[in-house]
């Protein structure tokens, strides 16, 4: 699973999107927060170009990228993740945690360039994105 901050780095880089580094396409991954967030950030865009550049670069992604859904079942593991993170005082943003719940829930491995705060969800896997 690919964590939103990979995407944008690529797209800040104007990197081509491909994940064939990462494995099999049909094995990468998204969150629907993820898309939701990709998404957001081409409604942000501040120009015309820029604009098109990111829905060009994010519609891509989505024709390409698996997205996993939020679920009852994520829900269920949300619910216990938030509730563990909330009382060790470890908390994260409130989409990570869906992303996490997610990625736990499917057993994903989370490329990311937010290590740290990952890394407080016990149990999931995360590797560096650089």
């Amino acid at each position: 699973m690919i964590d939103t901050n990979v995407f944008i780095a690529l797209e800040r880089r104007g990197a081509a999107l491909d994940v064939s580094s990462w494995g099999a396409a049909e094995d990468v991954c998204i969150s629907v927060v993820t898309a939701a967030e990709l998404l957001t950030g081409v409604h942000r865009a501040d120009n015309e170009a820029r604009h098109t550049r990111r829905s060009d670069f994010v519609e891509a992604i989505l024709a390409t990228i698996g997205i996993l859904d939020f679920t009852l079942d994520v829900a269920r593991r949300h619910a216990q993740l938030h509730a563990q993170l909330s009382r060790e005082g470890k908390m994260i943003g409130a989409h990570d945690l869906i992303i996490a719940a997610t990625a736990l829930y499917h057993d994903c491995t989370l490329l990311t360039d937010n290590v740290a705060e990952f890394r407080r969800v016990e149990g999931l896997k995360v590797v560096a994105f650089s």
